[in-house]
């Protein structure tokens, strides 16, 4: 579904991602994991078009995405929930989710605010409160939401359990269980990496902009330099 191949992108003279490769087939869930600063979101911002990559290719549904505009890039079926979740914080909840179908036909809107309201009731009885009130663990709902609004067939999550207590981190994976259930295609960018590997199928390991090793996600978690470096055992 998604191919990204030796992609190089530069912040101004910093090589920020270099020579990455790696592949989403549908239906996975995929997760990048490394150290702060090992480029998981560099990459994610450069797949939707964010950033631009120097050289190299990226291809979804066997078309280049690489020099497209992002809002085409969703109109293709790929949408990100981006890191710190960024809702409109002084529109509603439903306005927020509005915002995420402006590539839908105005007759397809409430077809789409039904299916994620049938996902998350907790949005739908806070639809006409201003986001910026909602708890941490509500906004995200409200970002995930937001890019469900496109019907993607693959979505980007970059650290959805970014600031959240515990409970709360088990709930947005569950969620993001769901989504894989229900047909939704998986590229997770995550710095709680057991959680990531533990309901991923597959993951690549990133080290100051390189992928240093990849594999199924049960191996990365058996493999004991994974486990010192990442999983803090």
């Amino acid at each position: 579904m998604l191919s990204v191949r030796d992609i190089n992108v530069y912040y101004g003279g910093i090589h920020a991602i270099q020579g990455v490769s790696f592949a989403v087939e549908k239906g996975e869930i995929v997760t990048l994991i490394g150290a702060n600063g090992a480029g998981k979101s560099t990459i994610l911002k450069t797949v939707s078009g964010l950033l631009r990559s120097k050289s190299g290719s990226i291809t979804f549904l066997g078309g280049d995405i690489g020099t497209i505009a992002p809002y085409n890039i969703v109109k293709r079926g790929l949408a990100q929930v981006p890191e710190g979740r960024r809702v409109f914080a002084r529109m509603s909840v439903q306005q927020n989710l509005e915002m995420g179908s402006y590539i839908l036909h105005k007759n397809l809107i409430d077809a789409r605010l039904d299916d994620v309201f049938s996902r998350f009731p907790r949005l739908k009885e806070r639809r006409r409160q201003i986001a910026g009130t909602l708890s941490g663990g509500e906004q995200q709902m409200l970002a995930i939401g937001r890019a469900l609004m496109s019907s993607p067939a693959l979505l980007m999550l970059d650290e959805p359990s970014m600031g959240l207590a515990p409970i709360l981190v088990e709930q947005i994976f569950d969620i993001i269980k769901e989504l894989s259930e229900s047909g939704v295609t998986i590229l997770l960018v995550e710095q709680n990496a057991r959680m990531a590997l533990s309901i991923a199928h597959r993951g690549y390991v990133l080290e100051t902009g390189r992928v240093v090793t990849s594999a199924a996600a049960a191996d990365l978690l058996a493999d004991a330099a994974v486990r010192r470096a990442y999983l803090g055992a």
